[in-house]
This record gives C-alpha cells, sequence and structure tokens, in this order.
C-alpha cells in the first residue's frame, strides 16, 4: 500500500520523533495533541520536549511542509496512536487515553484505512480499540481476533527505543508488528518499512502486546535482583558496585547496576499490566515490581537516618528524571524520593535537574530547585539520584564534609 498521509495522535516521547522520522521519508503527516502549548511549538518548527537531534529535524520537515500539528483530527491513510496508557489505584491499567484517541479517530475514518496503535497496553487493548471503534463507526467494519474481513483494518506495534538514542533507534530497531488480521499486519509492515532498517517481525496483535510486556518485564526482575543485592551489601558492609564488578567477570553471569528504583512509563508500569491480566501465575514478576517500589522508601530511610545527626539539615538532592540525560520525569523514583523526603519535613530540601526549569507539582513550595553548584555548596546530605553527565563537574573534594548517598554507583563505583 502507498501511504500519501498519516495521522499521529500524541506527539509525546514517541509520537513526535515517529511523526518527524515519517515526515522527513516525505510522507504528509498530521501530528494531533491535546496540548495547545505542543501543537504551537511544533508548528513554529521547534520541540516541546528534550531528545538529540531531533529539533533540527522537526525544523526542516514543518518548514518543508511535511509535518504539521494541531489539536483535532483529519483525514488520513493511516492513524497511528501513541499516548499514555498509566495505571490507576490499585496499579490497574488506564485505557481511557486510547478510549479517547479512538472516539477522536472515528469520525475521520474511510474504508480502507489503516489504525496502528503504539501505546504499550495490555493484553486484549487492540481488540478493545476494535470494539470502541465499531461502536462509534456502525457504518464500517472492524476486525475481530483472527477474522479477516474488515473495513477498516487494526495492528499492535510496539516502540522498543531508548530516550536519549530515540531518531537512531526508531530506524535501526527490529520492529514487532502484530495485525488483527494478516492484511493489517502486512498493511503496517509497509507503513513502517518507508523508515524503519531493521527487520519488521510479523504476529498477532496480542502476541505483540505481550512480546512488549514481556521485554520490559524481563528488564524488571533483573534490576530487582541488583537493586535487592544492594540492600543485602549495605546490611553487610560491602560495597555492591564492587561485587557486582567482580560477579560480572564469570563469562556467564551479568548482573545489571542498582539503583533507587525503576522509573520511567515501560518497565515501572508494563509488569503490572501481565499482572493484571494473571495475578496468580505471575508471581515472580509481582515480586519484581514489589522490590523495585520499596527501594525509593529504603533511600528514603537511609537519608532520615543521615539527617538525624544534624540540627537544621540542608538535603540535597541530585537528579529528578528517571534516568541519566534526559527530561523524563515520569514515574521518576527520585521524584517520589524527594517528595516523600519533603513531606517528612526532617529539613530543608534543595532539588538539582539540569534538564527542567521547573519542578512538578507535587514539589512546588516544598523543594527548592536550585543549581549544582548551590546544592553543594549548602548541603549537608547530598544524594546522588540520577546519572547526569552534568554531574560529573562536582569536584570530589567538594564532597568531604558531606554525607554521601550514592543511589547510582556514580562515586561509590569507584
Amino acid at each position: 500500500m502507498k501511504y500519501q498521509t498519516v495521522s499521529m495522535i500524541g506527539l509525546g516521547y514517541i509520537g513526535l520523533p515517529t511523526a518527524t522520522v515519517i515526515a522527513s521519508r516525505g510522507i504528509k503527516v498530521i501530528g494531533v495533541d491535546v496540548s495547545q502549548h505542543a501543537v504551537d511549538t511544533i508548528n513554529r518548527g521547534q520541540i516541546h520536549i528534550v531528545e538529540p537531534d531531533l529539533d533540527g529535524l522537526v525544523h526542516h520537515v514543518v518548514n518543508e511542509g511535511l509535518l504539521v500539528a494541531q489539536t483535532t483530527p483529519a483525514e488520513a491513510d493511516a492513524f497511528m496512536i501513541a499516548v499514555p496508557t498509566p495505571f490507576t489505584e490499585g496499579n490497574k491499567p488506564d485505557l481511557s487515553y486510547i478510549e479517547a484517541a479512538g472516539k477522536a479517530i472515528a469520525p475521520f475514518l474511510k474504508k480502507g484505512n489503516l489504525v496502528i496503535l503504539e501505546s504499550t497496553s495490555p493484553v486484549g487493548a487492540t481488540e478493545k480499540l476494535a470494539a470502541w471503534l465499531a461502536e462509534a463507526r456502525p457504518d464500517l467494519s472492524f476486525p475481530q481476533q483472527n477474522g479477516e474481513s474488515a473495513d477498516v483494518q487494526l495492528a499492535y506495534c510496539p516502540e522498543r527505543v531508548l530516550p536519549g538514542h530515540v531518531l537512531r533507534e526508531l530506524v535501526e530497531n527490529d520492529r514487532i508488528v502484530g495485525g488483527m488480521t494478516q492484511r493489517a499486519a502486512e498493511m503496517a509492515a509497509d507503513l513502517y518499512s518507508i523508515f524503519v532498517k531493521g527487520e519488521c517481525l510479523l504476529t498477532d496483535s496480542r502476541t505483540a502486546e505481550m512480546a512488549k510486556l514481556t521485554e520490559n518485564s524481563f528488564r524488571d526482575v533483573n534490576i530487582a535482583f541488583a537493586n535487592e543485592l544492594s540492600i543485602i551489601c549495605d546490611k553487610l558492609s560491602i560495597n555492591p558496585w564492587e561485587l557486582i564488578k567482580l560477579a560480572n567477570r564469570h563469562p556467564r553471569v551479568n548482573i545489571l547496576q542498582p539503583g533507587p528504583g525503576v522509573g520511567g512509563h515501560c518497565i515501572a508500569v508494563d509488569p503490572w499490566f501481565i499482572v493484571d491480566s494473571a495475578p496468580e501465575e505471575a508471581r515472580m514478576i509481582r515480586t519484581a515490581r514489589e522490590v523495585n517500589d520499596f527501594k525509593p522508601h529504603y533511600i528514603v530511610a537511609q537519608a532520615v537516618n543521615a539527617a538525624s545527626k544534624f540540627k537544621a539539615p540542608v538535603i540535597a538532592c541530585l537528579g529528578l528524571a528517571f534516568k541519566a540525560n534526559i527530561d523524563d520525569l515520569r514515574e521518576s523514583p527520585s521524584v517520589g524520593i524527594v517528595a516523600e523526603l519533603a513531606e517528612k519535613g526532617i529539613g530543608r530540601i534543595l532539588a538539582v535537574e539540569p534538564h527542567v526549569s521547573s519542578l512538578p507539582n507535587k514539589l512546588l513550595g516544598k523543594v527548592e530547585l536550585v543549581d549544582t553548584q548551590t546544592a553543594i555548596d549548602q548541603a549537608d546530605i547530598v544524594i546522588l539520584l540520577v546519572d547526569h553527565k552534568h554531574f560529573n563537574r562536582i569536584r570530589p573534594e567538594k564532597l568531604q564534609r558531606c554525607v554521601v548517598i550514592d543511589t547510582r554507583g556514580f562515586w561509590s563505583a569507584s
């Protein structure tokens, strides 16, 4: 199939780079987002997120008229949905954003269209999207699982990119393409082949949904092992980074690095989707999530203990993002740690995050956002939460008078 116009619903950390890469191949892309700020920023040829090299590419495709952003959908040959899929109370998946996106595009669908869901989703989400679309457009037919006859085809094609390397990995990584029908999978593969140099691996939508959850659950289980090991090492007065370095010299051992928890929209969320689908069977996956969710509270307890040795401690928390060298605060354990420290009222809390200009709402009025130098000069306790390259500027001698809690092995590893 030849695609002349593609609509991307959601212009965030995945939607905008994907829309931009498609547009750079000469395809007209209509980007849709509920944020007027995001729409206006993109239409100026600028970006509202942090991602290396994305700004220049957006500027180019916008100036060429290949990418236009708006707050409402329009007709297109293919619709791609990349909206948030958070979880609600009790770690239940929240598909309301997907449902809203489906209802928004429904009036613009026509026979022969392809709808692709990219949002990380629980198994069966693509089928639910098909049902919502069918309800909104009874004049069109939509596929049932393994049913071939449909006016509009649906596929599930999860992203699997690393923040900070999104543009490269969108092109180079293999892509799982899960169609509700074989025709849908083939149509989606045709679209991705416009820009993907990796292999497009065709399967059904349920398997594709589970594959995405499996990838991130595998990583979560391995991180949980490292985080639990670091807690055990702390009790036994052992440097966990030295221990892991030595253990990894074994030819068949590759232990990951511990940290203050697990963040981001994928690894911190996806395992719960599996647990929700099979709560009795997903025992190891559930335990790994619980270990990683506990780690921030363990860091807070360390900080509280250190603060008890000062009358009015100043605590500097270095980093708020969920990983190094990005501005993404979604599901960040660092934000949770800083918020919990502020709620305990154990001292003055300073936060340093070089990639943002303002604090998230949960920290406003409770925490001061300062630069690195100010934080180090005033701190009694320094908590390294994110190993941003920016913090390499801190001279070790500046930390000698402070209590240092290094959750990333930024200094402790050496």
